[in-house]
């Protein structure tokens, strides 16, 4: 039973409150009387739903649109549905038609359209949609999911690119960008700008490491012996670098060695003379000093942290008159093991350009900062007649600064250990003694005397590893550090025996001799 008060009454199918004839919501007809049941009847079409004719206007005559619709084909009465029969047409617009009349067939179909949020069981479905209209409203529906779909898909599950560098980032592209999925852009601009700040140009460097580096010219007596023997005065050349603003500056052992006088001249082409605090030959690096306040010193960097390809800078005084020279390149190497005077190296390899005067120089890194003395370079030719170019050396600055550390505070290398003995090498067999290194002297106090080594016994092996030269024992000494243990192979009176000793550090007798 529907109740009705008054005038109004209440939608059986749908519930809604109505005045008129018809419910406004879902079209169903008012009771007539109060206990008769209601049953839901759809509007009358207005119009009937045609299908769309193919147009049969010339094809000069048609536009390029067309619309294609699936139009359905239902029983008239409420029988067993009969199978589906979809017809594809093709409909042209023709020129005359104008939107109006499309808008009036879209106002019909929607007339003629039953809606209702609740299902009626007594009514048989008698309306039909336009099959354009739904064909069309498909489509974009279809359209406008698949394009959505695709869009979060894409956003969700592709990958990001990771921007390096970015001058002017795009408006939508910050809008866009989420909280929950924060861009990567900015932290990767902001790591890479903050790593290059410091960085400076060739010109940059120059102008303030220049500043820093000192020409060296020395004078020493020479005494020769044979017809044209006698004494005279050679004159040197070579470089330097200020490491301190009151006057000590380090540079190469064979840039002063033997001198009897040093000049040095600075950037600003003051000259002074200098005096020789300390110089160590194993490791080619002295310091020298002059009376001096307020000098320009280098800044010291870490050659630790040098990388094959960092950029280099060598500032120094090439041929002995071109001071203040400066050539770049990059980091070649960072630990080459080369043999200068006997002596076993890990140096620095550069290809910036290095000729005789830029020795005890310095080598700059990419922030102005000196990270090597150089001290040596590869030139001429090869034993296959190949010419050598662009190979050049320096020590690293963490080992030429504590080395010039011990010589300003104590006048000698105290740091570095000593086996004790001095050494020489036999190139061939000679009589009974085999080629090879021997003991020429065990010096009082130190590791040899103290595990009985002799003069005359032949060194074989060090830890292990076969030695015939000076140089091959320098490798193995090198990383060792006073205190640590050594084990010497010898061979004495044809014997072989192994002998354990503990380093020591530098000898008074060693550097009275």
């Amino acid at each position: 039973m529907t109740e009705m008060k008054n005038n109004s009454w209440t939608c059986p199918q749908c519930g809604t409150v109505n005045n008129a004839r018809f419910c406004v919501s879902c079209g169903t007809r008012r009771p007539e009387l109060f206990d008769e049941p209601a049953v839901s009847e759809p509007l009358k079409e207005e119009t009937a739903a045609q299908p769309a004719a193919v147009s049969e206007e010339p094809a000069a005559q048609q536009t390029s649109q067309t619309i294609e619709a699936v139009e359905v084909v239902e029983p008239a009465e409420p029988v067993q549905p009969a199978p589906e029969v979809k017809t594809e047409v093709k409909q042209e617009m023709k020129p005359d038609e104008t939107n109006a009349d499309k808008q009036t067939e879209v106002r019909s179909a929607s007339r003629n359209t039953e809606y209702s949020p609740y299902p009626k069981a007594s009514a048989p479905k008698q309306n039909r949609s336009h099959p354009v209209l739904a064909a069309l409203l498909t489509a974009v529906i279809g359209a406008a999911a698949g394009f959505g779909g695709g869009m979060v898909a894409a956003k969700k599950y592709a990958p990001q690119p990771t921007v390096i560098y970015q001058n002017a980032p795009a408006q939508e592209t910050a809008e866009t960008t989420t909280a929950a999925e924060p861009s990567t852009a900015p932290v990767v601009a902001e790591t890479t700008a903050a790593a290059d700040s410091g960085r400076l140009t060739i010109q940059e460097i120059a102008e303030s490491a220049s500043k820093s580096v000192v020409e060296i010219n020395t004078e020493s007596t020479v005494t020769t012996s044979g017809f044209f023997g006698g004494t005279y005065s050679a004159q040197a050349a070579g470089s330097g670098v200020i490491i301190s603003d009151d006057g000590y500056i380090i540079t190469n052992d064979h840039v002063v060695e033997g001198a009897q006088s040093i000049t040095v001249t600075t950037y600003e082409g003051t000259k002074y003379d200098a005096k020789l605090i300390g110089t160590d030959a194993k490791s080619d690096i002295a310091v020298i000093k002059i009376d001096a306040e307020n000098l320009y010193a280098a800044v010291i960097g870490d050659s630790d942290q040098l990388r094959v390809g960092d950029t280099a800078v060598v500032i120094g005084n090439p041929l002995g008159t071109l001071g203040g020279t400066v050539t770049d390149g990059i980091i070649s190497a960072t630990n080459r093991d080369i043999v200068i005077n006997n002596q076993s190296m890990n140096l620095i390899q550069t290809n910036a350009e290095i000729n005789s005067g830029n020795s005890g120089g310095g080598m700059f890194d990419a922030y102005g900062k000196l990270v090597g003395i150089v001290n040596a370079k590869d030139s001429g030719m090869t034993n296959s007649g190949t010419v050598i170019e662009g190979i050049g050396f320096a020590i690293p600055i963490n080992t030429a600064n504590m080395i010039a550390q011990d010589l300003i505070q104590n006048g000698y290398v105290t740091s570095r250990p000593t086996i004790g003995v001095g050494l020489s090498t036999l190139d061939y067999d000679y009589n009974n003694y085999k080629a090879g290194l021997y003991v020429s002297q065990v010096y009082e106090g130190g590791a040899a005397e103290a595990a009985g080594i002799q003069t005359y016994d032949r060194i074989i092996a060090a830890d292990g590893t076969e030695v015939s030269t000076y140089t091959d024992l320098t490798r193995v000494l090198t990383g060792k550090a006073i205190g640590d243990e050594m084990v010497l192979t010898i061979e004495r009176n044809g014997e072989q025996m192994e002998v354990t000793l503990t380093l020591t550090g530098a000898l008074d007798s060693m550097r009275q001799n």
